[in-house]
């Protein structure tokens, strides 16, 4: 009889302790429920509770990363868009998260969507395309404040992708096209405008100075016999030619007076 009791009582204790003892992790918390009341939440670490008694809900209290569905907004400008986003967040306050709300995550997602069709869809498309930090500070302060009473914080809102339609993908490729060549236009115009201020003062200097254009001739000279053609044709200027006539008469005239 004492061997009955004594395994009826092992049998009761082997049932009732897996119930009774809970351990959280270090990123989590249990949240207690006793007869339906709110005990607190607690963790991390090994603790008892009473068995058929109280509740435990565990919450993770780790940073969720979680994708936004692709949204059809249409822009303030009346430009159709699909916009898809990651949202991350995380439980601040345990108790909350499971008293105020029935599952936190899904309706972080769902507010999610709807703030981001409700601001991106008062933006035009150029604000959406050029200023995402902007919007992201604005959709993470709109859900952060929604998500706030379920004990949720949203650390960061981050705009993935913005699919266009065909139609203006191409307007804005012909666009950046013309942009691109009006560009090159510009650039193109400076640089002659810049060789041509560089000749004016180039020429200035020659009409001072002759002989630099002397010099200039014999440099050509030099760089067309460096090239290894058979014939140049090149025309000797008549400044050049005259300074060394003008040499010559005067040694022939200093010859004749001796």
């Amino acid at each position: 009889m004492n061997l009955m009791i004594l395994g009826v009582v092992i049998l009761f204790l082997l049932i009732i302790l897996p119930m009774a003892i809970k351990i959280v992790a270090e990123y989590e918390r249990g949240v207690i429920f006793r007869l339906g009341r709110l005990i607190g939440a607690k963790g991390p670490g090994l603790f008892l509770i009473i068995p058929f008694v109280d509740r435990m809900v565990k919450v993770d209290l780790r940073t969720i990363p979680m994708d936004v569905p692709p949204q059809e907004i249409i822009t303030k400008d009346n430009v159709t868009v699909k916009v898809d986003a990651v949202v991350y967040f995380r439980v601040v306050d345990s108790e909350a998260s499971v008293v105020k709300v029935v599952d936190h995550i899904r309706a972080t997602s769902m507010i999610s969507q709807t703030t981001l069709r409700s601001v991106l869809g008062q933006s035009e498309l150029d604000e959406l395309l050029m200023q995402r930090e902007k919007l992201n500070q604005m959709l993470q302060k709109i859900i952060d404040e929604a998500t706030d009473p379920w004990g949720v914080k949203v650390s960061a809102v981050e705009i993935k992708g913005v699919e266009l339609p065909e139609m203006m993908r191409r307007s804005m490729a012909a666009q950046a096209e013309a942009e691109r060549e009006r560009r090159a236009k510009i650039i193109h115009a400076d640089g002659e405008f810049q060789a041509s201020e560089r000749l004016a003062e180039a020429g200035a200097i020659i009409a001072r100075e002759p002989t630099t254009l002397q010099l200039r001739y014999l440099q050509t000279l030099t760089e067309i016999a460096s090239e290894k053609n058979s014939t140049i044709v090149f025309p000797i200027p008549v400044d050049l030619i005259r300074m060394f006539v003008e040499r010559r008469q005067a040694s022939g005239t200093g010859e004749k007076t001796m």
